[in-house]
């Protein structure tokens, strides 16, 4: 059996491999890459060595007590780090350890690294109520670019649970002859998305009002502004919960749950890599589990009424 030279190598050398190959072959962005290396200092630190053999089962669990130790300034007095990002460090460092069993080397499993025990996130809702009242302010715009352009961004937000930064992302020249587009999302992933008519015509509209030419995107906006103008609508609108482009993504799945749609559908329109973060959208739909339990369940005691 021939002597592996990676055995060697220094896991500094081969944590810089391995955010080469998390970005390149991975495909993650650079976001990703950046946290991945603050992480994994932070662990190559703690460790004190250079050596893989120096990842034992006593080193991992003391590392996670000094994790679950470590404590930050704020402006409001010390805190310690939450459980869920705690997490973002350990799946950072076990996707490390898998890198380097792929390279060959004997090193602890990776599979040793159970994360922490979470509360169930809360995602802000809205009711289709509030959501119709916010659709609809934009109406009262006396600019009517800007009535038009905000409207048709708005629709198209709910049509297709569109993140704002592929929004904003938009090409000029969709096709509205179709019903769906594609779109690059997370992790360069390419999914299709849908249009309702009302979206369409809204950009329709929207585009034969359009004037500027300058631009090849859709919209010619950032993020920030989108957010703004959300915002601003949601309180012209009478809102009073934060809403924002992700609230609106939020409610386009909670609406295909509550009609109906399965879960494994629901994550390929939203373009989430994992189903788990899908489910976090199932809470939601609990009031029509109860309207489902309430119809089909105990009907040997209405039968016997």
């Amino acid at each position: 059996m021939s002597h592996n030279t990676d055995q060697v190598s220094s896991l500094s050398t081969l944590k810089r491999h391995f955010l080469e190959y998390t970005e390149i072959e991975k495909g993650r962005s650079l976001k990703t890459v950046e946290n991945y290396d603050r992480y994994l200092n932070l662990f190559l630190d703690f460790l004190k060595s250079d050596s893989a053999n120096a990842i034992t089962e006593e080193k991992l669990r003391e590392y996670r007590l000094f994790l679950n130790r470590r404590s930050f300034a704020t402006k409001t007095g010390v805190n310690l780090i939450k459980k869920r990002t705690q997490n973002y460090y350990l799946i950072a460092l076990r996707a490390y350890l898998k890198y380097l069993a792929k390279r060959g080397l004997q090193i602890l499993s990776p599979d040793n690294i159970e994360l922490a025990k979470v509360p169930e996130r809360q995602i802000d809702h809205i009711s289709i109520e509030e959501l119709d009242r916010i659709l609809s302010a934009p109406n009262t715009e006396k600019d009517e670019k800007k009535k038009l352009r905000d409207k048709a961004i708005l629709e198209l937000l709910f049509s297709t649970g569109l993140r704002v930064s592929e929004l904003c992302s938009l090409p000029r020249d969709l096709d509205l002859n179709k019903d769906e587009f594609s779109v690059r999302g997370k992790g360069d992933k390419v999914r299709v998305v849908f249009m309702s008519e009302v979206a369409k015509q809204a950009l329709r509209e929207y585009l034969s009002k359009r004037v500027d030419v300058t631009s090849g995107l859709m919209f010619g906006i950032t993020p920030r502004s989108v957010e703004r103008l959300v915002k601003h609508y949601a309180i012209k609108a009478g809102v009073s919960k934060k809403v924002t482009p992700h609230v609106i993504r939020h409610s386009f799945a909670t609406d295909l749950l509550q009609n109906g749609a399965d879960l494994r559908s629901v994550q390929a329109l939203l373009g989430h890599a994992n189903i788990s973060t899908t489910q976090i959208y199932t809470h939601v739909t609990d009031k029509h589990l109860k309207d489902i339990h309430k119809n089909f369940h105990g009907l040997r005691d209405k039968s016997n009424k």
